[in-house]
């Protein structure tokens, strides 16, 4: 059982402080995914679950034994990293068996895991080749398998895919996925990738300046994100936010247009996200198109609201033009609502 648990976890470099009191519990063969911009802690506390970097304050503990006074050799973790770092002087082979190696592991069970995760990651027909003689994907494959060969309870990604592109990345997330469900491992995956997030993990934390602000599934972050900051970090593109004025029992003004909101009283921000708006005759909130783009099976829509940008995601035959008055409608219970103050979701 490799759960994971964050004890009030904290960071200082001098007088920055780089993570705030941080609390979390990662699940047994959870798929965790630390999202955020960068800067905003994800890889120290990743570094912090590694042994790679000490905590200032905290514990970390791992299926249930307190690890953060422990090395990392000692913590039943495996850890991928940006750059590869594999060996050039080294067969694929040999770059996988590394580790089991320095463990004394026997020889046919070096050959078992190494054939085996080769085969996992598809390239078990490069073990006698040199990095050298492998494209990015394939050495990304490789410093994959090196980490699944150790069985490790729990395997830590620091940005693994930042450096292929954009279609590798897609075939690379794929059978990331697969693999980490079969290897049974707890997995930590940091990215600032919004959509590799969504599409890898059972649930995201999303970081905000050294806090963890949500931690949810995918589905939760993206429909109901906690903070105004989430709502406007996920999504490409974002949440739009809209000023709303009281205007009755339940209702608010925005844009001209009346809206049922929270019971407040006071102003609050109205949020929508780009695809849940529709067009219409009339009604709505009134925009002006200033920027069309098509992109593919519809167009995104850039429009003008009171001074506010405001964006649309609407069906690619649609007529627009650039300076077209739009009347845009939001699909029923899309909706969300902020405190401008505290700017945290209010339940509608």
């Amino acid at each position: 059982m490799a759960v994971i648990e964050i004890k009030g976890v904290a960071k200082h470099f001098g007088s920055f402080t780089a993570l705030h009191n941080i609390d979390m519990t990662i699940d047994d063969k959870e798929f965790m995914v630390l999202l955020g911009a960068s800067g905003c802690g994800k890889t120290t506390l990743l570094r912090i679950i590694a042994g790679l970097e000490t905590p200032s304050q905290g514990e970390v503990w791992i299926g249930g034994r307190r690890v953060d006074n422990l090395p990392p050799r000692q913590r039943g973790i495996a850890m991928v990293f940006q750059n590869y770092a594999v060996f050039p002087h080294l067969t694929v082979f040999e770059n996988i068996a590394f580790g089991l190696r320095m463990s004394k592991t026997p020889q046919a069970e070096v050959e078992r895991r190494v054939n085996r995760t080769a085969e996992l990651m598809h390239i078990e027909q490069f073990l006698k080749r040199y990095s050298g003689q492998l494209s990015g994907g394939q050495r990304q494959r490789v410093a994959v398998a090196r980490a699944l060969a150790m069985e490790p309870e729990v395997i830590l990604m620091d940005e693994p895919l930042s450096n292929l592109d954009a279609l590798l990345r897609l075939e690379m997330r794929a059978e990331l996925k697969g693999v980490l469900a079969e290897s049974k491992s707890t997995a930590i995956y940091v990215t600032h990738d919004q959509v590799e997030a969504m599409s890898l993990a059972d649930r995201i934390a999303v970081m905000h300046k050294g806090h963890i602000v949500q931690a949810a599934t995918p589905i939760e972050v993206y429909r109901n994100p906690a903070t105004r900051f989430v709502g406007g970090f996920i999504g490409n593109p974002p949440m739009n936010f809209l000023p709303a004025q009281p205007s009755g029992p339940n209702r608010f003004s925005v844009a001209g247009e009346s809206f049922g909101g929270p019971s407040t009283g006071r102003p609050l921000e109205f949020a929508i996200r780009p695809e849940d708006m529709t067009l219409a005759d009339s009604g709505g909130i009134r925009a002006t198109a200033r920027v069309v783009e098509p992109l593919g099976p519809h167009l995104l829509v850039t429009a003008d609201v009171d001074g506010t940008l405001f964006r649309a995601v609407v069906e690619s035959d649609a007529r627009v033009v650039p300076g077209d008055r739009l009347n845009l409608v939001p699909l029923p219970g899309r909706a969300r609502w902020f405190d401008p103050e505290t700017e945290t979701a209010i339940p509608a």
